[in-house]
C-alpha cells in the first residue's frame, strides 16, 4: 500500500507558469535481482543541446557511452545517485527507487523549480513535480537521466563481474536470464543479490 506522502505528490495540480530550470528523472535496475538501484537527476542546458537524446533502452552501449560523456560535458547540472542492496532489501524496490530517486535530485548543484519524473510514481519532493508515463522517450532531460543511470549500473554490473564472474553480470546486468538463475542455483547467492527478489531467496534457501 502507497503512503499518503506519494499520493499527494501524484494527486497535486501542477501550475506549469512557474518559471525555473526544469530537471529530469529516471532509474535503471528495479528488475535486476543484484547490485543496488540507481538513479539520475540532469538539467540541460537550452543554450547548449544535445543531439541524439532518446530513452537509453533503445539506444546501443557505444551510444549511450557516448552520450554519458556529452551529457556530463554539456548539462547545467547532473546527479547519480543510488540505494543499495540492503536499502532494497529493507524498504522494498519501489520504496528503494524513490529513495534514489530523490538523493539525485538533492544531490543538483543547481536546485530545479520543477522536476519531471520517469513512471507513474513520485518521490517525496520539495519542489513541483509531474510523473510522466514513458517519459525517458518523450522528455530531453529524462532521456538524459535514463542515459546516466543506465551506464553508471552497466558498469557497476562490469566492475563486479571481476569480483564475482560466475554469475555473469557483465552479460545480462544482474537480470534473472537463464544462465544467472543456473549460476544461482549453482553457487547460492553473493553478497551483491536481492535476497528479497524471490528467485535470490529460493537459490539462498537451497545453498543453506
Amino acid at each position: 500500500m502507497r503512503s499518503n506522502k506519494f499520493l499527494k505528490a501524484e494527486q497535486a495540480p501542477l501550475p506549469w507558469d512557474v518559471p525555473g530550470l526544469v530537471a529530469g528523472v529516471d532509474e535503471a535496475g528495479r528488475g535486476p535481482l543484484a547490485g543496488p538501484v540507481v538513479a539520475a537527476a540532469v538539467i540541460l542546458d537550452d543554450l547548449n543541446p544535445i543531439v541524439g537524446l532518446a530513452d537509453s533502452k533503445k539506444l546501443s552501449p557505444a551510444r549511450r557511452e557516448r552520450l554519458f560523456d556529452e551529457i556530463r560535458a554539456k548539462a547545467l547540472c547532473c546527479s547519480v545517485a543510488e540505494a543499495s542492496v540492503e536499502e532494497i532489501d529493507r524498504l522494498n524496490i519501489l520504496q528503494a527507487t524513490m529513495l534514489a530517486m530523490r538523493r539525485a535530485v538533492e544531490g543538483l548543484r543547481l536546485a530545479p523549480a520543477k522536476v519531471l519524473v520517469d513512471g507513474n510514481r513520485l518521490p517525496p519532493l520539495p519542489m513541483l513535480a509531474e510523473a510522466i508515463v514513458k517519459g525517458d522517450s518523450k522528455v530531453a532531460a529524462i532521456s538524459a537521466a535514463s542515459i546516466l543511470a543506465k551506464v553508471t549500473r552497466d558498469r557497476w554490473c562490469d566492475r563486479y563481474h571481476t569480483e564475482f564472474p560466475a554469475y555473469g553480470f557483465d552479460g545480462h546486468k544482474g537480470y534473472g536470464t537463464a544462465e544467472h538463475l543456473a549460476a544461482l542455483r549453482q553457487h547460492g547467492p553473493c553478497p551483491q543479490h536481492r535476497r528479497s527478489f524471490a528467485p535470490v531467496a529460493q537459490s539462498f534457501k537451497m545453498s543453506t
